[in-house]
């Protein structure tokens, strides 16, 4: 199979670097608008499966070209462009899949294309990052062995190894998006009724292989396309996992309305958003650097199995990757688009449309692919 990859950041070059070492894969097209930089990330990998190419994701024409000599489109930019990406990759015959986005309901309007889709006859599957991503197909997974589907809990962290002061954390992805999820309320089902919660409340206490204690609570976004998929269940809540302290500190922070994306004061007759002070400040503070980090993940799915009260439980803890320096969050991540696009490519997924990933991705293969690459998911069952 031959995939095409946009961007060449971090998570685009992983992707990358993975597929070339795929028996399936023949060839790796990696495209940026700064071809030299595309180009450092091929001589990096050295495959010579793998050419870099100078394309401008924002002309429809200029991307169509590209892509239209692949069969899977990973899409490993920006948000800002999926909506783009998946309608040129369609008008064009290509699958696509992205690493989801859902500030502006991005990933709405991607599901919206079903039918020019299916009439396409291609697949797209927006979402696939750790969270959203990882955690829907491991929920997928899950309720589909359930006879009758109750509940699902999701538990997610990129976290450092070691914790240092003043926020017990180093940020993994942006800043800013971390502050959309701590500031805006977060969407929840329970007792069968959607609702809203405010995020960095409810705390509870988690413990993990080498972890823990640890806390986890509220964040906006994490439930994702799973409230659509299983609207009748009766639970169903994501949170986040920091070191304890992080979400009493980070409140505060919200409650003084600094980390708000619509405020504004006057200071001597000029307009300042505290959000991009605190973020200028935040930001080399709370920078990861060479530090190693460690990305937790649990998915609970509970409901009726043969007549009994049946939870599955999927756990992973995975580490930064040293021998090529490349974060734990970047594994998670990169090897998930790695794998599902590959999956498409080699017909292990077959429907067509747009779906999400609860929806389409065995998880089983998902789970056993995932290991080859280091990145170990346990599975565990118990009855109530």
């Amino acid at each position: 199979m031959k995939v095409a990859v946009l961007g060449s950041g971090l998570m685009g070059k992983e992707a990358a670097r993975d597929l070339v070492q795929c028996v399936g894969v023949e060839k790796v097209g990696l495209a940026d608008i700064d071809v030299k930089r595309a180009q450092q990330v091929c001589q990096q990998i050295r495959s010579s499966k793998i050419q870099a190419y100078k394309v401008d994701a924002g002309n429809s024409t200029d991307l169509s070209d590209f892509i239209k000599q692949y069969d899977v489109v990973i899409n490993a930019l920006f948000y800002s462009f999926n909506e783009t990406v998946a309608r040129t990759a369609i008008d064009a015959g290509i699958s696509s899949i992205d690493l989801g986005g859902h500030i502006g309901h991005v990933t709405d309007h991607v599901l919206d294309l079903f039918d020019e889709a299916k009439a396409a006859n291609v697949t797209t599957i927006p979402d696939l990052g750790v969270a959203p991503g990882m955690i829907n197909i491991l929920a997928g997974y899950g309720a589909s062995k359930l006879d009758k589907l109750s509940s699902i809990r999701l538990f997610v962290g990129g976290i450092p190894v070691q914790p240092e002061p003043p926020l017990e954390y180093n940020h993994v992805f942006s800043m800013e998006g971390l502050f959309d999820h701590y500031t805006d309320p977060s969407t929840i089902i329970r007792s069968g009724k959607k609702q809203e919660v405010a995020s960095l409340t409810e705390l509870e206490r988690l413990y993990f292989e080498r972890f823990g204690p640890l806390e986890a609570f509220h964040t906006s976004g994490g439930t994702s396309t799973l409230l659509e998929s299983f609207p009748k269940v009766d639970t169903l809540e994501y949170k986040t996992i920091r070191y304890p302290g992080h979400a009493e500190k980070m409140k505060l922070l919200v409650d003084l309305k600094l980390t708000r994306n619509d405020y504004e004061v006057d200071v001597n007759g000029v307009k300042v958003k505290p959000r991009d002070v605190l973020l200028k400040t935040l930001d080399p503070i709370v920078d990861l650097k060479d530090k190693d980090d460690v990305v937790l993940l649990r998915v609970c799915v509970g409901g009726i199995k043969d007549k009994k009260n049946t939870t599955y439980q999927y756990e992973m803890v995975t580490y930064k990757d040293r021998k090529n320096q490349v974060t734990a969050m970047a594994r998670a991540t990169a090897n998930t688009i790695s794998v599902v696009a590959q999956m498409i490519g080699g017909q292990s997924i077959t429907k067509r449309g747009v779906y999400p990933p609860e929806k389409i991705v065995p998880g089983d293969l998902y789970i056993a692919e995932m290991a080859k690459r280091g990145v170990v998911i346990s599975e565990t069952r118990w009855n109530d």
